[in-house]
C-alpha cells in the first residue's frame, strides 16, 4: 500500500499551532474514560468521575477496547476491539460521533493509540495483516484525522503505544503474537513469536529490547515520569509454567522481570498495567486469575476481585474497574448494571 512517511518535523513545519484550551473538566467532573458492554448489548465509552459516577456515555456501534484522550479538548478516540477496523472520534461534550476511522486496506487496529505534539497527531497501533508486519499509522487529528501516513512498529503485533511523558517519543509493545482477520483472535506463529518493546522517534526505532523468554507476550505498557516502562506480560507457555509476569525498562539499560511467583494465580496473563502518580507503585491486573498486584518496587500487594482488569492511577493511589460493573476508587465501592472492558483510562 502506498502511504507518505510520517515526519513529526516535517508536520510541524506545516502545522498550525494549536489553540484549544482545556475543557474535560466541564463535563461533569469526569475523570477517567472506559468502554461497557450495557445489559441491552449494546456498547458505549462512558465517563467517570472520582468517585465512580457515569459523568457522561457515548454509544458505539460495536465492543470497544482502549480510548486514547485528547490532551486539549473534550475529545476521545475510542477504538474497537481487535481485529477490529474502526475507531470513533467521540465529541464527549454532546455524545456525538465527530469522525469514525477505517484501517487502511490490508491493515485493522489493535484497540489502542497516543496523542503526540499536543494532540494533533494521533499514532494507533496497527498489523499489514498480508505480512505480518506492525504498523504505527499516523493522523492529523487537526484536519480531520486525515491519515498523513504510517512507520514500521519494529516488530510484530504492536498491541499499546504510548507517549514518553515530556518527550515526542513513543513506546510500544510489539507482542510477537502473528494473527489474521481470516482467522478472528487465532495465533499463528507461537513456536517463532519475538515480542519486544520499541521506542520510536519522529517514526523510527531508536531502541528495541527483548525479554529473555521469548514466549512471554508484551502487550499493556505504561510509562512514569522519568521515562521507566512498566510491562504487562501473557505467557504463551503450558499453564503450569512458572515466569514471570511484569517488567519494567528504562532507556540505555537491560529490561527486569518480576512477579514469576504470581503465575500459577494469574493464570499467566496480564489484562492492564499503571504507574501510581508519583511514580513509586507499579498495578498490573489479571482478569482470568481475579486479582491485581500492586507492587512498591521491594513488595507485592494483592487485591482479589473477579475479573479486575482496567486500572489508571488516582488520587494517591488506583482506580480499578472489573467485568461485573465494579469501580473500585479511592472514595469506595460503585457497582454500575454493565460490563466494563479491558481498560479505564486517565483523563
Amino acid at each position: 500500500m502506498a502511504t507518505e512517511m510520517w515526519s513529526r518535523r516535517l508536520f510541524l513545519a506545516a502545522g498550525a499551532a494549536s489553540t484549544v484550551a482545556p475543557a474535560w473538566a466541564a463535563l461533569g467532573g469526569a475523570r477517567f474514560l472506559a468502554a461497557a458492554r450495557e445489559p441491552s448489548g449494546d456498547y458505549a465509552l462512558c465517563g467517570l468521575t472520582d468517585g465512580g459516577d457515569i459523568a457522561f456515555r457515548v454509544p458505539l456501534t460495536a465492543r470497544g477496547h482502549a480510548a486514547a484522550a485528547h490532551p486539549t479538548r473534550p475529545e476521545a478516540v475510542a477504538f474497537a476491539r481487535r481485529p477490529g477496523t474502526f475507531a470513533l472520534v467521540l465529541d464527549c461534550s454532546d455524545g456525538q460521533v465527530v469522525r469514525r476511522l477505517a484501517a487502511p486496506d490490508g491493515r485493522h487496529f489493535y484497540g489502542h493509540g497516543a496523542f503526540l505534539d499536543g494532540g494533533r497527531v494521533l499514532a494507533t497501533t496497527e498489523n499489514a495483516y498480508a505480512s505480518g508486519a506492525g504498523r504505527i499509522g499516523f493522523w492529523d487529528a487537526d484536519a480531520g484525522y486525515r491519515r498523513i501516513g504510517e512507520v514500521a512498529s519494529g516488530g510484530i503485533g504492536p498491541h499499546e503505544v504510548i507517549r514518553l511523558p515530556g518527550t515526542e517519543i513513543l513506546a510500544v509493545a510489539n507482542g510477537g503474537i502473528r494473527t489474521h482477520p481470516a482467522h478472528g483472535r487465532e495465533k499463528l506463529n507461537l513456536d517463532k513469536m519475538r515480542p519486544n518493546l520499541a521506542y520510536l522517534d519522529d517514526g523510527a526505532v531508536v531502541e528495541r529490547i527483548e525479554l529473555p523468554d521469548p514466549k512471554l507476550s508484551i502487550r499493556h505498557i505504561a510509562a512514569r515520569a522519568d521515562g521507566t516502562v512498566g510491562m504487562g506480560l501473557q505467557s504463551e507457555r503450558a499453564p503450569e509454567e512458572t515466569v514471570p509476569m511484569f517488567a519494567t525498562h528504562r532507556r540505555g539499560g537491560p529490561p527486569t522481570v518480576y512477579g514469576a511467583h504470581l503465575a500459577p494465580g494469574f493464570a499467566g496473563y496480564v489484562g492492564s498495567v499503571a504507574w501510581s502518580r508519583d511514580g513509586t507503585r507499579l498495578a498490573v491486573t489479571a482478569p482470568r486469575g481475579n486479582r491485581a498486584a500492586i507492587w512498591d518496587g521491594a513488595e507485592i500487594e494483592l487485591l482479589h476481585r473477579p475479573d479486575i482488569c482496567g486500572v489508571t492511577a488516582a488520587g494517591g493511589g488506583f482506580a480499578f474497574t472489573d467485568g461485573l460493573g465494579g469501580i473500585l476508587t479511592e472514595r469506595g465501592t460503585r457497582k454500575h448494571p454493565c460490563n466494563w472492558d479491558n481498560h479505564l483510562v486517565s483523563l
